[in-house]
């Protein structure tokens, strides 16, 4: 079940389960859209990934007890900001090479 992490890791911005501005990657690290596409250039700092639009879990149970009452998001904080020295050594050595292909 996808946790659904209540923030940026990397600037602690709120990401409440209905917002359209979470961008996850395979490993569920959850950065807001400014961050994951702007400041970390489509690229985790903790895996090395892309990222992808996080879904929206629906609010009211449409069918069989799917929903965000029942499965409630994260309220764990990870805030681990990003050590963007590292970062940047970790973009020159993926440069090229798409988030699909490493």
């Amino acid at each position: 079940m996808l946790e659904m992490r209540p923030s940026c890791e990397h600037c602690n911005t709120a990401l409440p389960p209905s917002t359209l501005n979470a961008r996850i990657c395979s490993f569920e690290c959850t950065f807001c859209a400014d961050c994951a596409e702007g400041v970390l250039a489509n690229t985790c700092p903790n895996c090395g990934g892309g990222f992808v639009h996080r879904p929206v879990r629906p609010a009211r149970n449409w069918k069989g007890d799917n929903y965000l009452g029942k499965y409630p998001a994260s309220t764990a904080v990870k805030h681990r900001p990003a050590n963007l020295e590292g970062h940047a050594e970790l973009l020159r050595e993926l440069e090229g090479i798409p988030p699909e292909q490493r």
